[in-house]
């Protein structure tokens, strides 16, 4: 597989459809938006009692649930309103959950009695849908799974609903993760259809995690939770202009996440803010992060001036994303200067061999992960139960060819060396030592506290019949390691947004997530698409 899909080296899947499905539901979408630079009707921001739901975070929210003055019921048909309204044009919701306004009667009950449990409390979050619920179907976009649920829910899920999170639905994603074909189009799966970039609505969200991240950019949720193998979580939010933290691998449970590969798969948090990220991530894990605790500390300490003060940060340009992002850069790297920090610039090494290493040794995982995790997922007795099974239910459903026909990544996977093979276990010892050495080496030569990168290059137009047309390196060398990273706002090329990435050594999530905070505060670059209309006040 070409270097052109290792944004798509992503994580996992999709599910079932809020309205039609394939290329029916892309046409009704394509119908509602009207023209392809937006939606028809230009409105300001979505208002719930008086609260912008573009602009409030998850601490200023619970203490208008303290107060009474919003409830989480409220907070969801605010939610559920805008869905039903702008996500036609988006495509980013495959459905709702028909228990979410239970759910937030059961949190507002919490609230009058004082017994609130913590900060997510009545919070309406959004699920990628290759995370498993025993209440709504998991089907990693693909027809093969669509339909039955899961007979329990991913750890991670179980973990936010006893927070007391309301579970609002599921996101769209690309389907098997983009881990299919050499030529995927991102966002796009059989069960879903296409979901578009909300900036810019022919262009593509990147994948996988598409839909968590367009629902976010456009107010249908306050949360979401992405997955990422290399690049799932941290370019579609760059690409749509939210946050997205993937986390240290290990510090969120892959249980019930439909997989590619156990060395680099992780669910992280995707938000519009990074204590709101920092927030989900403390429950998702059942650690306090960044001494995030209700939030008010790690907002407290991004508001402060001086956050940035002393802190060296290496500058990864990549101007191989082109001439526009890189002057971008250049002028992120002045204004991070400018609060106080040393930017200087910086080339990790080794790039290229894992390049050569990375692919070949996902292959061999996929095929032992999703074997183990089609045997033991509850269903019909003609679902597919292996890889093999998946090929051959791909060569007999034409549905499952409606925007791009190949499954080459499947079959190379069925046919690659097993993991108890010596030269497979060779590779994958190379990738986990040249990784952890090409962040630990250039942190350690420039006493680095991250190093930054562009999370991606201006959304490109979606086209089913050529395919993604990226070339994003810069997720590669945390998510092999399994090191933390963070895609924050940084700014726009034209009307589409533009991340940057910041990346850290193993298990500095909250360092990471402190600093991102800072950077965040510096930039400021959120902006809400501008086309979007105002729902519920």
């Amino acid at each position: 597989m070409k270097k052109t899909s290792i944004a798509a080296l992503t994580a996992a899947l999709a599910v079932s459809p809020l309205a039609a499905a394939g290329a029916g539901a892309s046409a009704q979408r394509a119908s509602a938006a009207g023209t392809p630079g937006g939606l028809a009707n230009r409105a300001g921001p979505a208002r719930v009692r008086g609260v912008d739901l573009d602009t409030v975070t998850i601490p200023e929210l619970q203490r208008h649930m303290e107060r009474g003055s919003l409830t989480s019921s409220e907070l969801t048909r605010a939610y559920l309103r805008r869905i039903e309204a702008v996500d036609p044009a988006i495509g980013a919701v495959l459905r709702v959950s028909p228990t979410a306004l239970d759910q937030a009667a059961a949190s507002d009950a919490r609230h009058r009695l004082g017994k609130a449990r913590g900060p997510l409390d009545g919070i309406p979050v959004l699920l990628k849908d290759n995370i498993d619920t025993h209440d709504m179907p998991t089907a990693a976009g693909s027809l093969a799974l669509a339909g039955t649920p899961p007979k329990k829910d991913a750890e991670l899920a179980a973990r936010l609903r006893a927070a007391g999170a309301v579970i609002l639905g599921k996101t769209n994603l690309s389907e098997w993760a983009n881990f299919r074909a050499e030529k995927p189009t991102s966002g796009w799966s059989a069960v879903g259809g296409q979901t578009n970039n909300p900036y810019v609505l022919d262009r593509n969200p990147c994948g996988s995690s598409a839909g968590s991240a367009a629902a976010l950019a456009a107010s249908l949720a306050q949360v979401a939770i992405g997955t990422e193998t290399d690049g799932s979580i941290v370019c579609p939010a760059g690409m749509t202009g939210v946050v997205g933290h993937k986390p240290s691998l290990g510090l969120v449970s892959g249980d019930g996440v439909v997989p590619i590969s156990a060395e680099q798969d992780t669910a992280g948090p995707m938000a519009r803010n990074v204590v709101d990220a920092a927030l989900t991530l403390s429950v998702l894990s059942g650690r306090d992060l960044a001494g995030a605790g209700d939030g008010a500390g790690l907002a407290d300490a991004a508001a402060r001036p001086g956050g940035l003060r002393d802190k060296r940060i290496g500058l990864w340009r990549l101007p191989s994303l082109g001439a526009e992002v890189d002057a971008l850069m250049l002028r992120t790297a002045e204004r991070l200067r400018a609060a106080g920090a040393e930017v200087v610039e910086v080339t990790p090494p080794y790039q290229e061999r894992l390049d050569e290493l990375e692919f070949p040794a996902l292959l061999s995982e996929f095929h032992r992960d999703i074997d183990a995790y089609l045997a033991r997922r509850a269903g019909p007795r003609d679902r597919p139960r292996d890889l093999a099974g998946l090929i051959e239910f791909n060569r007999t459903h034409p549905a499952e060819r409606t925007c791009f026909a190949g499954q080459e990544l499947f079959e190379q996977a069925l046919a690659a060396p097993p993991t108890t093979d010596p030269g497979y276990r060779a590779m994958r010892a190379e990738l986990k030592d040249l990784s952890r050495r090409s962040i630990d080496e250039t942190m350690a030569a420039h006493h680095l506290d991250a190093i930054a990168a562009p999370a991606n290059p201006p959304a490109w137009t979606t086209d089913c019949a050529r395919g993604d047309n990226d070339v994003i390196p810069s997720s590669t060398p945390a998510a092999v390691a399994g090191y933390p990273s963070l895609s924050v706002p940084a700014g726009f090329v034209g009307e589409l947004p533009v991340g940057l990435l910041l990346m850290a050594g193993d298990r500095e999530d909250g360092a990471l997530l402190s600093l991102g905070a800072a950077v965040e505060r510096r930039l400021g670059a959120w902006r809400a698409p501008r086309y979007l209309p105002t729902i519920g006040q």
